[in-house]
């Protein structure tokens, strides 16, 4: 039977000006970007703390404090390749990925294609294996948020020694 694991992951960062809207390695033009101390995108965070749940370390911060001056500004496409580093390293591949953003504006669904084009390169993942949904926040007051939560199923490489 072969080895199986899950991974959760949420990330969440307010909406600024003078900021730039980075979503799954992708900038996005819009008046209000993500406010964080890497490039506050929030799907390949989520991504991250998935994988790194998945093989039981710690979530991002752990490893990419934001109180580490060196990696302020970090792409997180950079987190996002160190993290799978780690899961590649255990002996693991991933076998699917499932991904909701939560955000009001702007409208998403135009960068999605781009999106997964970005994690496929990144992780080593076919796009049909990849899961992308846009929500709102359905009248709640969250205008200035955005959210995103992903899961990712990984299975133990056979073609790797145990």
């Amino acid at each position: 039977m072969k080895e199986i694991k899950i991974g959760l992951g949420f990330d969440s960062h307010p909406l600024k000006r003078r900021r730039r809207l980075i979503i799954g390695g992708v900038e996005i033009p819009f008046s209000y970007g993500l406010f964080g101390h890497s490039d506050a995108d929030i799907l390949f965070h989520s991504l991250s703390d998935a994988l790194l749940g998945s093989i039981g370390e710690y979530d991002i911060g752990y490893y990419f404090p934001d109180n580490n001056e060196k990696i302020k500004g970090l792409s997180s496409s950079i987190i996002l390749k160190e993290v799978y580093q780690k899961v590649k390293k255990r002996g693991y591949k991933i076998k699917n990925i499932d991904v909701i953003i939560i955000i009001d504006k702007p409208k998403i669904m135009p960068y999605i294609s781009e999106m997964k084009k970005n994690i496929s390169k990144i992780l080593n993942v076919k796009r049909r294996n990849i899961g992308i949904k846009v929500k709102t926040w359905e009248g709640f007051n969250f205008k200035k948020v955005a959210s995103c939560f992903s899961v990712v199923l990984i299975e133990k490489n056979d073609t790797l020694k145990r």
